[in-house]
């Protein structure tokens, strides 16, 4: 148990598990699918390590540039990665799994916020927007596969 906010989605991806795990390890792929539906992103900074730092600025559909930073805090190849996300607001956790499974890979992708009301408001639409992001890291490993 925990006592933090927890949202949890899962899916089945489409490609073993040294695939998905590429597909976030590689900043060029990263960028292809990161973030829910009309987004874009700039990588501007990316130490894929244990402490290493990352930032992306991504550009919703009107033009809004959010700048995200966030710091690695594990990561098991092909296994695991653990990231925090710093700014510009809302700092939680970030845990992807990856399990081979029939007929690729699940994906567990848990984030972890303090239990603020704020963040119980945030927890109201972020799960959708977690399957638009997972929707399109689907549709990369699929374009991939062909």
């Amino acid at each position: 148990m925990t006592d933090k906010l927890e949202i949890l989605n899962e899916r089945l991806l489409p490609a073993d598990p040294s695939a998905v795990f590429n597909a976030i390890a590689d900043p060029k792929l990263l960028a292809l699918w990161w973030g829910p539906h009309g987004f874009t992103n700039r990588i501007d900074e990316f130490d894929f390590r244990a402490g290493g730092d990352w930032r992306v600025t991504m550009t919703s559909s009107d033009g809004t540039d959010f700048a995200n930073r966030w710091t690695f805090q594990e990561i098991e190849p092909g296994r695991r990665v653990v990231a925090l996300h710093h700014e510009p607001m809302h700092v939680f956790t970030l845990e992807m799994t990856f399990e081979g499974a029939e007929p690729g890979t699940r994906l567990k992708w848990r984030m972890l916020f303090e239990p603020t009301e704020e963040n119980r408001e945030i927890q109201k639409f972020i799960h959708a927007a977690n399957d638009q992001n997972l929707e399109r890291l689907e549709q990369v490993l699929q374009e991939g596969n062909q």
